[in-house]
């Protein structure tokens, strides 16, 4: 299997990242992107930087991991990180996560990656944030696979079995690890379940015995939490519309999102890679029937996914304000829900809805975490 029938979706190749790269560094746009790195530097430096880079892993380490830890330092609280330990540095691996933010859940995994010593993973991600030559660029030298979308049936059906192939055929062949989010688009209401529909995506090409096809993707679940929920109140809007119609997005929603998530400060932020998932938890859910079987595997990776996503105190607090109760009050302080009440309120101050209601959609984003583990018992 080469390759060439990849092209469209695969990451650049090193030798395709070196002539991108020299495009990159000539776009007008990286003069703003070096101010905002190395502010009070000649941008010059920075151009020559990155036109002079020989690949992918040169711009990963000398750019991205420069990029994302700025991000991190200016906009975050504490990254920490666990589970790593128990994974193979010699073995390729199908990441799933949970999905809050655009761009950081992905791009901040590979920071987590790389210092752990695992070796970074390709990402899919959506053509959808992929509008201008500039950012396709930047995208696949930095390892993206693009996930086609906005198509007609069939085309959509075609391009899911080609991206399953591909993942498979990086993992199977040990070549890289993958990462993919465990529905399609983020999750807006708190509440992370993985899309059946992912899992026949990945089953497409598998040979038809379905405990090895899924044994050999060496599939590990990723809970990633953030104190401070990414875009919460625009993903709160979108619920209050989705209410009463169907939402569309308007032009350059996706771009403002992903901007929106980088600069908002997102308080601490907690990544959990969970146990693999085993031949004979496979082996049981290939005993169920036909659509069963995905149920069945889905659910397994939900509750890695849920019991270990970090819960945060404005997890309780939300929850406390929207039931009107203190049953959680030993996980905060007074003048933590204070503040949080302020946050709350600052948050909502520009809503032209109703305020009462996406109040209680923005809290339950926090809460739904907490509700959504009661109720599987976990």
């Amino acid at each position: 299997m080469t390759d060439d029938k990849f092209k469209e979706i695969r990451p650049y190749s090193d030798e395709e990242s070196v002539a991108a790269l020299k495009r990159i560094a000539a776009h007008p746009v990286l003069s703003q992107i070096a101010a905002f790195l190395f502010p009070g530097q000649d941008p010059a430096l920075f151009r020559s930087m990155i036109a002079n880079l020989e690949g992918v892993d040169d711009f990963q380490s000398n750019v991205m991991a420069v990029v994302i830890n700025k991000i991190l330092k200016d906009t975050s609280g504490k990254l920490t990180f666990s589970g790593v330990e128990k994974l193979d540095k010699d073995k390729k691996y199908l990441y799933i996560s949970n999905h809050r933010d655009i761009m950081l859940d992905s791009a901040i995994m590979q920071v987590i990656l790389f210092e752990a010593g695992l070796g970074t993973s390709e990402m899919a991600v959506g053509d959808n944030l992929i509008t201008d030559p500039l950012l396709e660029d930047i995208a696949r030298v930095n390892k993206m696979i693009k996930v086609i979308r906005n198509t007609n049936s069939r085309e959509i059906y075609n391009s899911s079995v080609l991206l399953s192939e591909y993942i498979r055929h990086r993992l199977e062949d040990e070549i890289s690890s993958v990462w993919i989010a465990q529905r399609n688009g983020r999750t807006k209401d708190g509440i992370d379940f993985t899309e059946q529909g992912l899992l026949k995506m990945l089953d497409m090409s598998g040979k038809g015995d379905f405990v090895s096809d899924f044994d050999e993707l060496a599939i590990v679940p990723v809970s990633v939490s953030y104190e401070y929920e990414p875009c919460d109140i625009l993903k709160a809007k979108e619920l209050y519309v989705s209410r009463r119609q169907k939402y569309v997005k308007s032009e350059g929603e996706d771009l403002n999102s992903v901007l929106t998530g980088i600069m908002q400060f997102k308080g601490n932020i907690h990544f959990n890679f969970c146990d693999p998932i085993s031949r004979e938890e496979l082996q049981k859910c290939s005993e169920f029937e036909k659509n069963e079987k995905f149920k069945a595997l889905g659910e397994i990776i939900d509750k890695r996914i849920i019991s270990t996503f970090r819960l945060w105190n404005t997890s309780y607090m939300a929850y406390d304000m929207l039931t009107g109760s203190d049953r959680f009050k030993d996980n905060y302080s007074v003048e933590e829900m204070h503040k949080f009440r302020e946050y709350i309120d600052f948050k909502l101050s520009g809503t032209e809805d109703d305020r009462a209601e996406t109040q209680e959609i923005l809290l339950s984003i926090y809460a739904n975490p907490i509700i959504t583990r009661e109720k599987l018992e976990l």
